[in-house]
């Protein structure tokens, strides 16, 4: 495994964090087990969840993900061994039955004290702003049109002035954001700056061979500013398996168990991966090898998160830390994405 340091910090983690977003909906809890184990004994510290999960979110499904990682804390003993990393959901229709309330102060002392009873831990390693209370362009909307009625508040100072009592209080060592766009991030970096308040150190945003719309402004605020990307979907959704063109696909499959996950499923998508697999057997690697690997050695991604339904593909995807893509093979890349710039925003 390959390590680096979170951001202003000298907390050490994997080079590939494991993503839980499956467990407790298409994983079971000896799943999740056996996941993290796998994980843990080829040298993945870090893992990541949220309180939404496991994803599609659902009232009777609340929070299931966070369970089952406190259960095999409890378990195995191991919480000191892994790097830790949770979410508050944010507001809207999709999680009204989580609260209502937003990133206000109650709701974010909330959310730390659940999750850490769920986790059964004292503290949380990272906690992150799952995204923004605004409206913006979120979750696979390419441009932003702004909205003259959004009721949301400029509330950057306060947020941070209460993660600020939550950190003092050693329940939460540092923040994050997610989904975030250049204009929020900058104003909570600023807002940092300015008034001495806890500086989020990561932001975790989609990310792959099907998006790279992190480049645009984020790329040079991430290293500028040392803020390191967590990149999630770096398969998108499992289309970067290459298994849906082939017609490998399973039943329980996550396209074909919720196909109203349509964000990576496009004709220009399908027309992008097809010519991403070519470039990935000319070079005698897997598709999915080729996609992680990509994305792991980007020079602002922290850490890539992988997400698995099987140990079979997990073990796939941590082998990809083995591969180093060349200058040859990432001109290939780059004259595809050049042709089919980001058909998955």
């Amino acid at each position: 495994m390959k390590y680096t340091t979170l951001p202003n910090t000298d907390i050490k983690v994997s080079k590939l964090c494991l993503g839980t977003m499956t467990w407790g909906n298409q994983n079971t809890q000896d799943e999740g087990f056996a996941q993290m184990d796998m994980a843990l004994d080829h040298g993945i510290n870090f893992f990541d969840t949220a309180e939404l999960y496991p994803v599609p979110a659902t009232p009777e499904r609340y929070a299931h993900t966070e369970i089952i990682i406190g259960n095999w804390f409890e378990k195995t003993g191991n919480r000191d061994k892994v790097i830790l990393a949770s979410k508050i959901a944010g507001p809207g229709d999709y999680t009204a039955h989580i609260r209502t309330n937003g990133f206000s102060k109650n709701a974010l002392h909330e959310a730390v004290e659940n999750s850490l009873k769920r986790l059964k831990t004292d503290y949380i390693d990272l906690f992150q702003l799952h995204w923004p209370e605004r409206q913006t362009n979120t979750f696979g909307i390419r441009d932003y049109k702004h909205n003259s009625a959004d009721v949301w508040s400029d509330n950057f100072h306060e947020v941070l002035e209460t993660l600020d009592d939550i950190i003092k209080s050693g329940k939460v060592r540092h923040a994050g954001i997610s989904n975030e766009k250049a204009w929020g991030t900058m104003r909570y970096l600023e807002a940092s700056k300015t008034h001495d308040l806890p500086r989020m150190i990561t932001i975790q945003n989609a990310y792959s061979l099907l998006n790279r719309t992190f480049e645009g402004d984020l790329a040079e605020i991430s290293l500028r500013e040392n803020i390191g990307l967590l990149a999630y979907s770096p398969m998108a959704f499992g289309v970067l398996s290459g298994k849906y063109i082939k017609g490998q696909d399973e039943e329980n499959a996550r396209l074909n168990l919720f196909p109203r996950f349509a964000r990576y499923s496009s004709a220009q998508s399908t027309e992008a991966t097809k010519r991403y697999l070519k470039i990935a057997e000319d070079y005698n690697m897997s598709l999915a090898q080729m996609s992680l690997a990509f994305v792991t050695q980007r020079p602002f991604v922290t850490s890539n998160i992988i997400g698995a339904t099987s140990t079979k593909q997990l073990q796939e995807n941590i082998d990809s830390i083995h591969i180093t893509l060349t200058d040859d093979i990432l001109k290939e890349i780059d004259q595809v994405h050049a042709e089919i710039p980001n058909p998955a925003p």
